[in-house]
């Protein structure tokens, strides 16, 4: 890893915000919205995205509901492919596919338009944080009921003590930042 690579991690790192008690009690939340609101910071989180996929002939990017919104949106246009939106039930308004998947407190179903990925398309899937993998792993089923190929599963974090990363075992993954 170079110089210039590591200081571009810790200077995103440094910016991530820890909230306690966040959603519940007990639990420390991650927050990257001091990412979000930094231009510079927002621009290098997304630049290390785009180095990384530019030669990898990415055709469509699936962005998580709804963080992965914001990086999937940024990642696409910088890399001139289509973008996919996985979405909580009931949010789509096209025929969809769906999976159903364990989240860290309780369970949820993601959806994909039918038509979202073409067959053997080449897919970047993209969220802001993997936590217990339940939600990427419920978007890599997506795309290949899509008959999509999976390039690599990316994240801006990673909390690697909950092990999110066995689940998704079949997959290649990015995170730019673990704890």
């Amino acid at each position: 890893m170079s110089t210039s690579f590591k200081s571009a991690m810790d200077r995103l790192k440094g910016s991530i915000r820890d909230v306690p008690d966040f959603p519940k009690p007990g639990i420390i939340f991650k927050d990257i919205t001091p990412i979000l609101t930094n231009g510079q910071l927002f621009r290098l989180a997304v630049t290390i995205f785009a180095e990384r996929y530019q030669r990898k002939s990415v055709e469509k990017i699936v962005a998580i509901d709804a963080r992965g919104f914001i990086f999937g949106g940024a990642l696409a246009h910088y890399l001139g492919v289509g973008l996919a939106i996985a979405r909580k039930k009931g949010k789509l308004p096209y025929k969809t596919h769906e999976h159903e998947y364990e989240l860290e407190y309780g369970q949820g179903t993601l959806e994909l338009h039918v038509d979202a990925v073409e067959k053997n398309q080449r897919v970047v899937i993209i969220d802001d944080l993997l936590a217990t993998g339940g939600t990427a792993q419920a978007a890599a089923k997506l795309v290949e009921k899509c008959g999509g190929e999976i390039v690599e599963l990316a994240f801006l974090v990673e909390l690697g003590f909950l092990h999110g990363r066995e689940k998704l075992e079949k997959y290649p993954v990015f995170s730019a930042i673990t704890y």
